[in-house]
């Protein structure tokens, strides 16, 4: 194409992008305006007017997010039609519907990211461009289907991969790869595992599988949402921005230590611990510390009634217990039932006493009367409702687990390791969620008592109601024959009181995520290979449909209660019905830092290829030994040399080390936000998912002797790097780096080259 020609063609693109725009515009005032009219709604009952509410929300919300980056694409077919290709859909109301603009998910926009020289899929060119806010500066033409090309061009890919990195991750949606493209719309409804080394863009595919999810099933996973597991709080910062960016916000973002509303983790398991709770070993135990909390006394209990003295023993607390147990209710639910029967045998044993020598069970009026009365001191009776409480007592998950950690004989009666021991029941660690969330179940809630005032208060309500409407009642004396109208004639008094009952406004997130029992449409599972056994039940327990999208790497497992297998883990709960697929390419980390992690894994995991990188930066990673003293000074030089750069870089250390920073830290451009700017470590478990255009890893060889893990660890943290790695240590280079560093000459002084 000639220059003129290209000036020409430049022009038209951008003034139908600007055409797309303008419509854009139209359309979020038209949703702005019917949100406001929903908010104004006085016709509708209570419950439409918030459905209605958030339904126009949602759209208002959908319309805003598509601002940035609306139309990234053209594809013009062999039958000489044109399509445009963006990040939602719009269409010509006035024409059949006609599209202006193809959603990326719509089946119609697939040839934009699967096409290929090879399979042009009736395409001719694809058309890929490069915009700044709402103008298209330039653009870049493939001509599909000529011999000799190889395929999609990577132009539009690496501006992407080689762009600095900002505060999040981005949306790949105008540059998803074939092979990503074929995983994110992927029919399969159930659990589907996605496996890739560092780089492959994993995270990404499985956000916008969701997107493609919610977009082909808007329907039915609109009702219950999606939930969104990841490592760390710093990890679903990293990420939150990708799926609001494409218009979809029923979306929960939890770690599994927050699996369980307003509970805090405080404190960190050792190894063997975390492994001990994480095997599904453990619900047995926490089957017999809550029999154990079901006890019967030791000694008989004297109970003193008006009339008579009788005995509560063993034998008979332990005929109550039993029936409660064949109820096969949780312990909370079955409490009532145990103390059901415990009055009953009470009575009958103070009834015998009391009518001894002169009343039989033969008088059977006398002697249900009697019993009656009896019943009626007993549940009065505040003693016997203090020793009642002792035996069978209503337990939530954290008043059994907590003291269960800190009674040795607690846990000897449980079948429990004594490592389990800890003097600070309540010190929560990730570990413990999924028990508390098991607990959760196994004890259930005695809401009888709520339930009677629930009652009461409707009854309240509905009394209240039917007063005002007596004061709203006209004299009919005074109506006209012709018009007896009157408020009993519009509404009864229930009707009224249901006017006054509170309404919950918050949106599906907010209410999802604050809810433990909440069944979610479709759940994404990040890093999943750190996963215990218990925390997989946890998640199974949150959606019943099995609509799984679990990404990992098995090679970067740190955990040592997490997946050596996929197979082993998923099996319980879907047998052999998954479907695998793997990322082969690293669009993420160059070659040059690939070779240097690629060593270390080769060494720890020798039966794992690493993805192959689809880039060279042209910068060579570096490592420097320091003595002690020399260690801060180096760090900042690092920190001063990134200052000055576009993008972002951090320093990755081992744990412990003083101004390490908490996984709650967000990255920021031109560094990272710490407690101590001066000293910008994370740890790597920290760094998990995480990309940075700069990267210093700070004493590998500690790293390594961190645990029984720790080369998956210092493989994460080589592999976090987009553009430039650096390596600083105290010790010797571990054997995999050392090799590496002698095979180079330095940059410059006090540099080594790691290639």
């Amino acid at each position: 194409m000639s220059n003129q020609g290209y000036d020409e063609e430049l022009r038209e693109e951008r003034a139908y992008v600007a055409a797309l725009y303008e419509r854009l515009d139209r359309e979020r005032a038209v949703a702005q305006a019917r949100y406001h009219g929903a908010l104004g709604q006085t016709a509708l009952t209570p419950g439409e007017r918030e459905t209605d509410v958030r339904c126009r929300s949602r759209e208002a919300a959908r319309l805003d997010f598509a601002d940035n980056g609306l139309c990234f694409g053209r594809l013009d077919a062999l039958s000489g039609e044109t399509s445009y290709i963006g990040r939602i859909g719009l269409f010509d109301a006035e024409n059949d519907y006609e599209p202006f603009l193809l959603d990326w998910r719509a089946p119609a926009a697939r040839p934009f990211y699967v096409a290929t020289a090879a399979t042009p899929e009736n395409m001719r060119r694809r058309r890929q461009f490069h915009t700044m806010g709402r103008r298209v500066l330039d653009f870049t033409d493939e001509v599909l289907g000529r011999p000799g090309d190889a395929g999609r061009g990577d132009a539009a890919l690496l501006a992407a991969v080689n762009a600095p990195r900002g505060e999040g991750m981005r949306d790949i949606v105008a540059t998803i790869q074939a092979e990503q493209d074929e995983i994110i719309r992927l029919g399969h409804s159930g659990v589907l595992v996605v496996e890739g080394g560092p780089g492959t863009g994993k995270t990404a595919v499985a956000l916008h599988r969701v997107a493609y999810l919610l977009y082909t099933h808007r329907e039915r996973m609109s009702r219950t949402g999606v939930l969104v597991v990841g490592p760390s709080p710093l990890f679903l910062d990293h990420i939150g921005r990708v799926l609001p960016s494409l218009g979809e916000s029923d979306v929960v973002f939890l770690t599994t230590g927050d699996l369980v509303p307003g509970l805090s983790v405080t404190a960190e398991d050792p190894p063997e611990v975390a492994r001990l709770k994480g095997s599904l070993k453990i619900l047995d135990v926490l089957d017999a510390a809550v029999a154990d909390r079901q006890r019967v006394p030791g000694e008989p209990v004297p109970v003193e009634l008006g009339d008579v003295t009788v005995e509560l023993d063993a034998g008979l607390a332990d005929e109550a217990r039993r029936e409660a147990r064949r109820s096969g209710l949780p312990h909370n639910e079955a409490r009532p039932i145990f103390r059901k029967h415990v009055l009953a045998l009470v009575a009958e044993r103070a009834v015998a006493k009391i009518g001894e020598g002169w009343l039989t069970r033969e008088d059977r009026g006398a002697w249900a009367d009697l019993r009656a009365d009896v019943l009626d001191e007993l549940r009065e009776h505040e003693e016997l409702d203090a020793t009642l409480d002792a035996l069978w007592p209503e337990l939530t998950p954290e008043t059994l687990l907590g003291p269960l950690y800190m009674s040795p004989r607690r846990l000897e009666a449980a079948g429990a390791d004594p490592a389990l021991f800890r003097a600070d029941g309540s010190a929560w660690t990730v570990s413990d969620v999924p028990l508390l969330d098991e607990l959760a179940g196994l004890l259930g809630r005695d809401d009888s008592a709520e339930r009677v005032a629930a009652r009461r208060r409707a009854e309240e309500e509905a009394e209240y109601a039917a007063g005002v409407m007596d004061v709203m009642k006209l004299d009919r004396e005074e109506l006209d024959e012709d018009v007896m109208l009157v408020a009993e004639n519009l509404l009864h008094a229930e009707d009224l009181a249901e006017r006054f009952v509170e309404r919950d406004t918050r949106d599906l997130a907010e209410r999802a995520a604050a809810d433990r029992d909440w069944t979610y449409g479709h759940v994404v599972v990040d890093e999943a290979q750190e996963l215990s056994e218990m925390d997989w039940r946890a998640l199974m327990r949150r959606c019943p449909s099995r609509s799984f999208t679990i990404v990992g790497d098995l090679a970067q497992r740190r955990s040592a209660a997490g997946a050596t297998a996929w197979g082993p883990v998923l099996a319980p709960y879907v047998g052999d019905r998954w479907q695998y697929r793997e990322l082969t390419v690293n669009y993420r980390t160059p070659a040059e830092i690939m070779t240097v992690a690629g060593a270390l894994l080769a060494q720890f995991a020798p039966d794992v290829r690493p993805p192959e990188s689809v880039r060279a930066c042209g910068v060579r990673p570096w490592s420097r030994r320091v003595a002690d003293g020399e260690l801060p000074g180096a760090i900042d030089d690092f920190v001063r040399d990134e200052a000055g750069r576009e993008g972002t870089s951090v320093v990755i250390g081992p744990p412990g080390v003083p101004g390490t920073v908490t996984t709650g830290a967000a990255p920021r451009a031109g560094g990272f936000a710490t407690r101590n700017p001066r000293n910008p470590w994370i740890p790597p478990s920290a760094a998990k998912g995480l990309e940075f255009d700069a990267v210093l890893v700070v004493d590998p060889a500690r790293i390594l002797a961190g645990g029984p893990r720790g080369a998956a660890e210092l493989y994460v943290a080589l592999t976090r790097a987009t553009q430039r790695l650096g390596v600083l240590h105290r010790d010797p280079l571990p054997a995999a780096l050392t090799g590496l560093a002698e095979a180079g000459a330095p940059a410059r002084a006090g540099h080594r080259r790691l290639l």
